[in-house]
């Protein structure tokens, strides 16, 4: 007779405070066979709390592809595995990503146990428009990437979301003042569920002033979110067979190679055609 394929339980795990790991989570902690986790030193603590000592095992970047695959064994034959990450919902910014793709992949059921996200408590709380967002993980490293980045993301016409480091937020922020207008509207959320948390909304330039004067707010993990560009009533929407011709190119180039040959096609300003094309892509994401 053969055996039944075991479950792999996506677990979202607290980000600050304990009690936000939900009851269901706890149960399915409890009852798996092996918890797969970013850090096992570090979900021990977690573990040890709610009085759950099941075996764990190491899933981080630098293994996750080798992990993965021998995860995805032991689920063939039979055994349950919890995935969780730090803190919060794995695969966010977090390792995961390949074990849940074999997964699915092999036909195994994935389960998601629903909990807190510093994303999403920081979107919740913010007081700016949320019903389409675009999260773009952590920016990039160098201050010369993240101007460009910051620039390219500038009129796009929805709320968008990035995490940021400690060590970073400062830089970060006087980056955002010089790559977008310094009256627009961003909030920092620090600490999210801690005991220190801190949630701020302010311009650019009034939140860089207050990260420069207080240490404090240049300590712990940050969300920061920015508002919408102002709508430009005096910007020509394309028409449908201008969309038509940046889609199909969009099929086969780049955004920035579709905008500029879309540009050259119908005439349009290439400005228009990579933010319409910009914005095509984040509605698709989380």
């Amino acid at each position: 007779m053969a055996t039944e394929a075991g479950k792999l339980y996506v677990v979202a795990t607290p980000i600050g405070n304990l009690a936000d790991l939900s009851f269901r989570a706890v149960e399915v902690l409890k009852q798996v066979d092996m918890i797969a986790a970013e850090d096992t030193r570090h979900v021990k603590m977690l573990l040890q709390h709610y009085g759950i000592s099941n075996k764990t095992i190491a899933l981080h970047q630098h293994n996750e592809e080798k992990a993965s695959a021998q995860l995805v064994e032991k689920l063939l034959q039979g055994e349950s595995i919890a995935l969780v990450s730090d803190a919060g919902t794995p695969l966010f910014s977090d390792p995961g990503m390949p074990l849940v793709k074999l997964a699915k992949d092999s036909g195994l059921d994935v389960i998601p146990i629903p909990g807190a996200c510093a994303l999403v408590a920081a979107l919740s709380a913010a007081g700016l428009p949320v019903s389409r967002f675009y999260f773009e993980g952590f920016s990039p490293r160098t201050s010369s990437a993240r101007k460009a980045f910051f620039s390219e993301r500038a009129q796009l016409p929805m709320t968008w979301v990035f995490y940021e480091s400690s060590h970073r937020i400062l830089d970060s922020l006087q980056d955002m003042v010089v790559s977008l207008p310094p009256e627009r509207t961003i909030v920092i959320a620090r600490e999210m569920t801690k005991l220190h948390e801190t949630i701020v909304k302010a311009s650019v330039a009034d939140a860089l002033a207050l990260v420069e004067r207080d240490d404090n707010m240049r300590k712990g993990e940050f969300v920061v979110i920015v508002d919408a560009a102002p709508i430009d009533l005096s910007e020509p929407a394309l028409t449908p067979e201008q969309e038509k011709i940046l889609r199909i190119l969009l099929q086969e180039c780049s955004i920035k190679t579709a905008a500029a040959l879309a540009a050259e096609i119908t005439g349009v300003r290439k400005k228009l055609l990579y933010q319409t094309a910009l914005a095509w892509q984040n509605t698709s994401q989380p």
